[in-house]
């Protein structure tokens, strides 16, 4: 089954402007992170910090991802496109983010919230980490809305054929003489691995539902945080054999290395090493809020 990709980028047209789905995808990753975090501070999975103290959590983890995520992109994938044009990194809603960059930037947040609370750090980790995926998930449909990071060539049956792949541009058609070529089958030949979507399954669906389960009940400290850094490892790094590399970048080795799993690997032995380490670590124990006396 062949899909042509014709998705507007902006979910909402204000006059020249626009709401892109991009920033949505965002918003709805810290909705989701907000709420399933409220219900385990709630149940007291972090004992000490109540919802006050959550939501300076949430605010400066956002800070982290977006701040990390952008300057991330800029360092590991396109230093030269920002240096040439530095107007372009405020453009966060076109695309550009690093999930590395962006790991880094919450982990920045995480450490210094705290130390502010007096807190183990690795305590807050495995209290974060299943909170993560859903937004991995949204930016994954992100990138694909967009009509980014797109695959190789299927070579099959299928696939999707996306107007921004240069093959497809240089044929120079308009939209409804694209669909026109598209359903009498000329296109077919242009159709690519819709990565973003895998992304989204493993990523965003796959480990979220993992980390959830696992996290369901009391782990030792280390085994939530490694097990995430695990599974995105090797999810990112079988993904990426079926992605294009950045173009600016090509690969980096053996003809089939990719920054994306260059950096991908630390996280698979560091994941590999906290389980490990997990092994003669404490648990920490739920610790319900009492309630309120009554008046």
């Amino acid at each position: 089954m062949f899909y042509l990709h014709q998705i507007d980028p902006i979910a909402i047209h204000i006059g020249s402007r626009g709401v892109h789905w991009y920033g949505i995808m965002y918003l709805l990753g810290f909705l989701a992170a907000w709420f399933l975090g409220r219900a385990r501070v709630k149940a007291g999975r972090l004992p000490g910090v109540d919802a006050n103290a959550y939501g300076d959590l949430m605010f400066y983890a956002m800070l982290g991802v977006v701040l990390g995520g952008r300057l991330g992109y800029i360092l590991f994938y396109d230093l030269r496109t920002y240096i040439d044009n530095p107007l372009q990194i405020v453009k966060i809603w076109e695309g550009g983010m690093s999930f590395h960059g962006g790991l880094l930037g919450v982990v920045a947040a995480m450490f210094w919230w705290a130390r502010k609370h007096k807190l183990a750090f690795f305590d807050v980790a495995d209290f974060i980490a299943p909170l993560v995926p859903p937004g991995l998930g949204f930016g994954r449909l992100g990138n694909f809305i967009n009509g980014e990071l797109w695959g190789k060539p299927t070579g099959g049956t299928w696939g999707v054929v996306f107007p921004q792949d240069p093959d497809v541009t240089r044929l120079r058609l308009g939209a409804e003489a694209l669909r026109a070529q598209f359903e009498a089958g000329t296109l077919n030949i242009y159709a690519r691995h819709p990565s973003q979507l895998y992304q989204f399954a493993l990523e965003g669906v796959a480990m979220f539902a993992i980390l959830w389960w696992f996290s369901s009940r009391p782990r030792p400290r280390y085994a939530v945080s490694g097990l995430f850094a695990l599974l995105y490892g090797v999810f990112r790094f079988a993904v990426e054999f079926v992605r294009l590399p950045d173009q600016q970048l090509g690969y980096l080795a053996f003809g089939w290395l990719t920054m994306g799993q260059a950096l991908s690997l630390p996280l698979i032995l560091i994941g590999l090493f906290w389980l490990w380490k997990s092994r003669k670590a404490p648990t920490l124990q739920p610790q319900p809020a009492a309630p309120p006396a009554n008046a």
